[in-house]
């Protein structure tokens, strides 16, 4: 998880940066207080500035709803130190009542079934995509509900280009390399592909963005991998595809020159003016055009990373956080804090996201409505959503990530490392990586 984008792409494309601030003393489920006909529960949220800004007004507007609850708002760090203090407040027993964190793995290695409460007959869950269902849910019941809105990690590409050259959005991988060169042969001052390897993160998107067309051509590979069982090895096809790609655009000639040097927000820039024609990427990067170039944020389009069969092609997506109940909050104050998180996800709710966070993709709760401004790829995503084409990034079904995977491919996309040494080296730093997790079967 620390080498993925999921994390990076927030200080890449928002500029924020986790503060580095003490964490902040806890009231915890068993801590708080009712008095006087009112119910105390607490928050906790990550120290960055856009989620402590969202988590206050979130707070603000409950507390003008339900005038007899308060809402005390903790915060402490994110990544790595995040995820150690959250299992050691929640075996502790000091965890706060409501508390927002990952979905997927990192939620599954909290140990939810005996750490969080089940929130399966809440109103609102009838209202959830399958998709983020899936991640927040331990043997099937469900224990959160989401925050912010789901990406995905796809090809954006620039619509005018696309318009000007009669090409069509390509739904297998001969079609894109084929448009690719289209663009190419046109222009000669207009990248076909741009690559970012001044930013190591982005190196990864053919791989990770691939996933769902693993999933789609075998349903079993995530558990398979990781349980090191069958030929789930990114070795082997499906999976050795990403790889495969990632060093066929260079060796074809169809990226910027200056890929070594380019960063992702002049990737992002250079997609907006048109010297650039498509970018493997996530679409949270939007926020980059938004902020430099917002007269061109609607000549941006998204599609899947295509598959070698357009029946197999389909969109990866990365689910949004989710806000969770401690198993340790009862009577009133469970009552509360339940509230609490219908609240995030109420049309009230969905209104104070709006204003306070940037959307990459559609949310994943159909009681929040994205206002009419947001970003045109945004309808992309929806629609591989809708007809059943999207499916969840890897890390949100596998706990395994090799943290070496930007490094090994920068070097294939490169041309310095062939795709299958590549392939070589990351199964080698899966196992590593799994082994030091203690999974069995490594």
């Amino acid at each position: 998880m620390n080498s993925s984008p999921t994390r990076k792409v927030v200080i890449a494309t928002a500029a924020l940066a986790a503060l580095a601030l003490p964490l902040a003393a806890c009231s915890g489920g068993s801590g708080s207080s009712s008095s006087g006909g009112k119910v105390q529960i607490s928050y906790l949220t990550q120290n960055d500035a856009a989620n402590s800004a969202q988590g206050k007004a979130l707070i603000q507007a409950f507390e003008k709803k339900y005038p007899n609850i308060t809402v005390k708002m903790d915060t402490q760090p994110g990544g790595t130190q995040g995820d150690n203090l959250m299992k050691t407040k929640l075996s502790t027993g000091s965890m706060d009542d409501v508390f927002h964190y990952n979905s997927g793995s990192l939620f599954q290695a909290l140990n939810p079934k005996t750490t969080m409460a089940d929130l399966s007959n809440e109103a609102w869950v009838k209202d959830l995509d399958k998709n983020f269902t899936s991640v927040v849910s331990v043997d099937g019941k469900v224990y959160g509900a989401p925050v912010g809105t789901s990406f995905a990690g796809a090809i954006l590409y620039n619509k005018k280009i696309y318009d000007k050259l009669g090409l069509k959005v390509p739904t297998t991988w001969d079609e894109f390399i084929s448009n690719s060169e289209k663009i190419k042969a046109s222009d000669p001052n207009v990248a076909p592909i741009l690559q970012s390897y001044a930013d190591t993160w982005t190196s990864q998107l053919l791989v990770l963005g691939d996933f769902a067309n693993i999933n789609a051509q075998d349903p079993k590979w995530a558990d398979n991998y990781t349980n090191n069982k069958g030929d789930a090895k990114y070795v082997n096809e499906p999976a050795f595809a990403g790889f495969e790609h990632t060093a066929e655009i260079k060796s074809k000639g169809l990226v910027n020159k200056d890929f070594a040097s380019m960063t992702n927000a002049q990737a992002m820039d250079a997609l907006a003016k048109g010297t650039g024609a498509q970018y493997p990427m996530l679409s949270a990067s939007i926020a980059t055009v938004e902020q430099n170039e917002p007269d061109a944020v609607n000549d941006i389009g998204v599609f899947a990373i295509p598959s070698a069969n357009a029946s197999d092609t389909s969109l990866t997506i990365w689910e949004p956080n989710g806000i969770y109940v401690s198993a340790k909050t009862s009577g009133d104050k469970l009552d509360a804090a339940k509230k609490f998180v219908a609240f995030v996800n109420s049309p009230e709710g969905c209104d104070v996201q709006n204003k306070t966070g940037a959307a990459a993709g559609p949310y994943s709760i159909s009681t929040c409505k994205l206002p009419s401004d947001v970003p045109a790829l945004i309808g992309d995503i929806q629609k591989y959503i809708a007809d059943g084409k999207a499916s969840p990034a890897l890390e949100f079904l596998s706990p395994i990530k090799g943290p070496n995977l930007e490094t090994i491919l920068v070097a294939v996309g490169s041309g310095i490392t062939p795709a299958k040494d590549g392939a070589a080296q990351y199964d080698a730093d899966v196992k590593k990586q799994a082994q030091q997790l203690g999974i069995k079967g490594w």
